[in-house]
């Protein structure tokens, strides 16, 4: 498991079954011969019957040949000399359904279930504790995610939609419905995004969750999600929350399911700044 992806098991059922032996690797780390020959070690200790993998270099397949494991399923791709039952990579199709053809080399050929995540309850409850804390009591609201990582940004990634056309969305939907509140949440690279955001538009409340398990619990509780091509949109997919998407270079077809709870928005031209707020605006009370 890569350290980084440790919050992302919180909202997953199998990894709150304590029994469950995850090993932490670092994988984009500077990693020298010692440190991958202790992880093969763990891996081999282990003694496991079949290794699954969605890389396709052939690093990848090298790696898990290494692992001395009977059976390896990964995509048909590079590194695939190396696997004992390798899978056709399809793009072309919704990311989860991609991920779980994967299975078919262990020869479960069933479709993919749609995604969904399960919340603790001390996840749950701090949620409400801050709908009370906000005075948003029992009612719903509209909760907006509009920050990104720093890797995303670090990595040339458009998923940032620019604040004073968030600012004529937010003004527009307060307008149209006075008694919705409209909640930001905050992540970890968000403070200055969500502060430029409150100046523009006051009026707006702000909950900062600390982990995606406390994130998903403030999404269960909204009427609808509006956010970018990001993380936090899979949850909200997951879910089943009302989702308004905003997509730059991303196709929205290959990242999120189809139904009438998902809406994707994309750019004319490819830049996630080009989208106009009408356009949005028409999505959600159209």
């Amino acid at each position: 498991m890569e350290p980084r992806a440790r919050s992302a098991y919180r909202v997953s059922k199998l990894f709150h079954d304590r029994t469950l032996n995850v090993v932490p690797f670092d994988f984009k780390d500077r990693n020298g011969p010692a440190d991958w020959g202790n992880l093969l070690g763990i891996i081999r200790d282990r003694e496991c019957d079949a290794i699954l993998s969605l890389g396709r270099r052939w690093g990848v397949g090298l790696l898990m040949w290494l692992t001395g494991i009977p059976q390896r399923v990964g995509y048909a791709a590079k590194g695939k000399m190396f696997l004992t039952d390798p899978v056709p990579l399809n793009l072309d199709q919704y990311a989860a359904y991609m991920y779980h053809d994967l299975v078919k080399g262990l020869g479960i050929n069933v479709p993919s279930p749609d995604p969904e995540i399960e919340l603790l309850k001390e996840d749950l409850d701090w949620a409400d504790a801050q709908k009370q804390a906000l005075g948003i009591g029992d009612a719903g609201y509209v909760l907006v995610h509009g920050g990104s990582s720093k890797m995303a940004i670090m990595k040339g990634f458009d998923k940032i939609y620019p604040i004073e056309k968030w600012a004529r969305v937010l003004g527009e939907i307060q307008q149209r419905q006075p008694d919705v509140p409209i909640v930001v949440a905050q992540g970890p690279d968000d403070a200055e995004f969500v502060a430029s955001l409150k100046q523009a538009v006051p009026s707006i409340k702000t909950i900062i969750p600390s982990d995606l398990g406390k994130l998903a619990a403030t999404m269960a509780n909204a009427n609808l999600t509006i956010c970018s091509d990001s993380a936090p949109m899979h949850l909200s997919i997951a879910l089943k929350t009302y989702t308004f998407a905003l997509f730059g270079p991303t196709d929205p077809a290959k990242l999120m399911p189809k139904s009438d709870r998902f809406v994707g928005i994309k750019s004319p031209t490819g830049k996630i700044a080009d989208i106009e707020p009408r356009a949005i605006l028409d999505k959600i009370f159209g």
